[in-house]
């Protein structure tokens, strides 16, 4: 379960005489979309410099507007790297994963052996419906597309299948299992910043995302009848020569993902449980793709280290079995760190919890306080980058207004869930959107359009908002607890 070292501010928490207005508040927000925006569109920069100057103006701002001091801060930016901290060792840890299966042949042959399994009209749904098990399983969206996303992006290459399409596919299926899995991190979290039973909420949060599941599956197999390509003739034995030309391929080299897998299962938090695969890795590599000498080993640890350059003389094959290993992790941990410290810094100069303190001033009846909730976690992801906090912030600003409706918690645990962890892989320099782009080497923007999950899940909540469809309110849940005791008592 995600734990979080620090509280994030709530309005009440800011001196007034350091407390910005609202307006005072959106100016660094306005100014980090600028730069990013500019960064991105008119000078075609990554994210890091975009990001640092917003580090900077926010800082700027925050010290000579609102009056706060550098050194509340730096401890903002301080609290926000410690939040995200095993999302940054787990990149760490998956790059060094990546390159070690690749090396011990796990992901060629899982790769060889899918292309003989599945057919393009068919993989889309089946890839969705394999992710969402795994997850349900391991309680990991992010160990699922890290592991068996990877092959999956592969395969779906072997079969004419974009890779947009499959890694939209992927991710749809991951966060859903995720989302119900009782063994998630954000699952445990959002259940235990909003006063909700775990298995209350996970119950809460089966019928939409279910929902969001099937419609989905749908416009997969729709996807697969009408826009995937044919496959040249030859090609998947084009693919199959090549990879059984540069490795062995066998059964064997499942080890690594039948101990991860296993571990995660047995309830292993996801850090220790990828670390186990890494080792896993290097060690199949020696025992199975040799040489079983020093210098087997050394390779396998190069490999861990510096990722795998693949020469099969066919470029696809080469493209797809390539990896970076633990150096070529830096560019996604500058992003991360970036986007992180930002997101700290605004916290810290309570801009943050001033917007969302607005946000619940201005909503007035169940359909606006379940749009507004949606609304105030996506704006979390965007703002501070990072999923634990579209899931703190509004979980925690908004539990009084929830009580003020008359509304049961988990109305509230259900909402930061559904639109903000599933969003948080739609936004570029999210932790979660970095990291599902990077591992996937699909860019976000591109796979965004086919990840229907991320859209279905906040749109099927606002549906159920307005409509008052499985709305739950606490009277309600009191006086048929009361009914129920009086009628055992009845009975007896």
């Amino acid at each position: 379960m995600a734990t979080l070292s620090f509280e994030p501010l709530t309005y009440e928490d800011i001196p007034a005489e350091v407390r910005p207005s609202v307006g005072q508040a959106l100016v660094p927000i306005v100014g980090m979309l600028v730069f990013l925006s500019v960064g991105a569109i008119a000078l075609d920069l990554d994210p890091q410099i975009p990001l640092l100057f917003g580090i900077a103006f926010t800082g700027l701002v925050g010290r000579y507007w609102y009056g706060v001091s550098w050194e509340s801060m730096y401890e903002g930016i301080v609290d926000g790297l410690r939040m995200g901290m095993q999302a940054i060792l787990i990149i760490f840890v998956i790059y060094m994963l990546i390159s070690t299966w690749t090396g011990a042949g796990t992901i060629p042959s899982l790769i060889y052996y899918g292309l003989e399994l599945l057919t393009p009209r068919v993989f889309l749904p089946v890839a969705t419906l394999l992710a969402a098990v795994v997850a349900f399983a391991i309680g990991s969206s992010w160990t699922t597309a890290g592991t068996l996303g990877v092959a999956f992006i592969g395969i779906g290459a072997g079969l004419g299948v974009p890779e947009p399409m499959t890694a939209g596919a992927v991710l749809t299926g991951a966060y859903t299992g995720d989302k119900v899995s009782p063994l998630s991190d954000t699952t445990n979290l959002a259940a235990a910043v909003t006063n909700t039973d775990l298995m209350t909420h996970v119950r809460t949060m089966r019928v939409g995302t279910g929902i969001a599941m099937l419609i989905s599956l749908a416009l997969y197999t729709y996807l697969g009848f009408a826009a995937t390509g044919t496959i040249p003739p030859g090609r998947i034995a084009e693919i199959q020569s090549a990879i059984s030309g540069a490795y062995v391929v066998s059964p064997l080299t499942f080890a690594p993902l039948a101990l991860t897998f296993a571990l995660a299962i047995r309830g292993y938090p996801a850090l220790p449980a990828i670390t186990s695969g890494v080792f896993a890795g290097v060690a199949t590599q020696i025992l199975v793709q040799g040489p079983r000498s020093v210098e087997g080993v050394v390779a396998a640890m190069e490999v861990a280290q510096s990722g795998t350059t693949a020469d099969t003389g066919v470029e696809l094959v080469n493209g797809l079995l390539s990896s970076g290993g633990l150096v070529g992790s830096a560019w996604t941990i500058t992003v991360v760190v970036a986007a992180l410290s930002l997101g700290g810094i605004l916290e810290r100069t309570g801009v943050l919890a001033v917007v969302a303190h607005r946000l619940g001033q201005s909503i007035r009846s169940v359909g606006g306080l379940t749009a507004g909730t949606a609304l105030s976690a996506f704006g979390m992801n965007v703002l501070a980058a990072e999923q634990y906090m579209s899931i703190v912030v509004p979980g925690m600003s908004l539990r009084g207004l929830y009580d003020e409706f008359d509304l049961e918690s988990r109305n509230l645990s259900r909402a930061v869930e559904a639109a903000g962890t599933t969003t948080s892989a739609l936004v570029p320099w999210n932790a979660g959107g970095v990291y599902m782009a990077t591992v996937l080497g699909v860019p976000t923007l591109q796979y965004a359009p086919y990840y229907f999950l991320g859209f279905l899940s906040p749109a099927i909540l606002i549906v159920m908002g307005v409509t008052g469809w499985r709305i739950t309110k606490q009277s309600e849940e009191t006086t048929a607890g009361l009914k129920g005791a009086v009628e055992s008592l009845g009975d007896d």
